[in-house]
């Protein structure tokens, strides 16, 4: 019973936010792949449909360099967004159990 608040320290500050970080990292692996952007930025300067014809392999790399600027910049705000709201839950984890005894103080 004495060891509890040790233990409790101990998971909600050690153990818990490594776990979450990790779960961050992955979940922004997957995002990172649902969204293509590492295949979009390998092949930024390729065209976008596999044009090979002559006299228009310029006019394609251009094109698909064009709509790809869109979708990496779409890719990087979402991602953005996402990594935002991570670091806000992070961050309300950990206060949680300062929140919660801010709360519980008697007026």
């Amino acid at each position: 019973m004495i060891a509890l608040p040790v233990i409790f320290f101990k998971f909600w500050f050690l153990e818990a936010p490594e776990s979450l970080i990790s779960f961050y990292a992955s979940l922004n692996k997957a995002l990172l792949e649902l969204f293509s952007l590492p295949l979009l930025i390998k092949t930024f300067f390729k065209p976008w449909k596999n044009e090979y014809r002559k006299g228009l392999i310029g006019f394609s790399r251009g094109m698909g360099m064009f709509i790809k600027s869109f979708v990496i910049l779409a890719d990087l705000a979402i991602f953005v967004f996402f990594i935002l709201l991570e670091a806000i839950v992070f961050f309300a984890f950990i206060l949680w159990p300062f929140a919660t005894l801010v709360l519980l103080k008697p007026n």
